[in-house]
């Protein structure tokens, strides 16, 4: 069994607010280390399950460098830096059996969601599919249905417990904290969180059969809501893709796949200055 562990950080235990994920923070370094434990949880439960596995952890916050690699637990590897393709999801190409996605958060727009937002806060509002509003966890637990892999568990607070629920029916899910405003949350200790997100990776995995990932058949259409008129002129300039509205990128992509590399772009070319 090859196990993919995508692993943000808006979603850990104790995380509230910009400064909790941002490097050059001394809150930053200390939420790193309990990113690195919620991930480690998850590996001892995947390991639990099954002792052979092969599991992947792949740093899927900011710049993708956040995970401390001589604190995190013994029997993976580490996928760590950028830019990348595929990005939270580099790995998810090479055969994998099982996601589990640790640290999420709730996608833009959701009401008292702890630091939600959709791929990067700052330049993308909305994504669609084939008209279907999606966040990071949808999008990536319909690229690892894409690649043919399971999302069997989610971590997070209760909007993201939720989302994943409605998302992703059959996904065993971890609370780690209740949201009670976007920068605001009531929490487990950390040490809970860990011994919860464990027993959970482990008892998802026995029951891979229950989880109905969003599937996305043939052609897919695309839609990108940035937040400025200059984000969107950039992008025109890739063959096919137009402006549907002011704000409003659309693509028809010839599969999920390319669609999730094109959402990428978009990003990079919207975050430029």
């Amino acid at each position: 069994m090859r196990v993919l562990v995508s692993v943000d950080m808006e979603g850990v235990a104790g995380v509230v607010d910009p400064q909790d994920i941002s490097p050059g923070n001394a809150e930053y370094e200390r939420n790193r280390g309990y990113m690195t434990d919620e991930a480690s949880a998850a590996v001892r439960g995947v390991l639990a399950h099954d002792p052979a596995a092969e599991v992947v952890v792949c740093d899927a916050h900011a710049q993708f460098r956040n995970l401390i690699p001589d604190r995190l637990e013994q029997g993976c590897t580490l996928l760590r830096g950028s830019p990348r393709r595929l990005a939270m999801m580099t790995g998810i190409e090479r055969g994998v059996d099982a996601v589990c996605f640790v640290g999420y958060h709730g996608r833009a727009g959701t009401p008292d969601s702890v630091l939600a937002h959709t791929i990067s806060g700052g330049v993308i509002a909305n994504v669609r599919c084939d008209g279907r509003e999606l966040g990071e966890l949808g999008l990536n637990a319909a690229l690892a249905s894409f690649h043919g892999a399971v999302p069997v568990l989610a971590t997070g607070d209760d909007t993201l417990a939720a989302e994943a629920a409605s998302v992703v029916p059959g996904i065993t899910t971890v609370m780690v904290k209740r949201a009670v405003a976007n920068r605001a949350a009531e929490g487990l200790h950390p040490r809970e969180s860990c011994r919860r997100i464990e027993a959970a990776a482990q008892a998802a995995l026995a029951h891979p059969e229950v989880v109905h990932a969003p599937v996305f058949q043939g052609p897919v259409d695309l839609e990108v809501d940035v937040l400025r008129p200059s984000m969107t002129e950039r992008a025109l300039g890739i063959p096919g893709v137009e402006r549907r509205a002011p704000l409003t990128l659309g693509f028809t992509a010839a599969d999920f796949g390319a669609a999730y590399d094109l959402i990428e772009v978009f990003t990079v070319l919207a975050a430029a200055p």
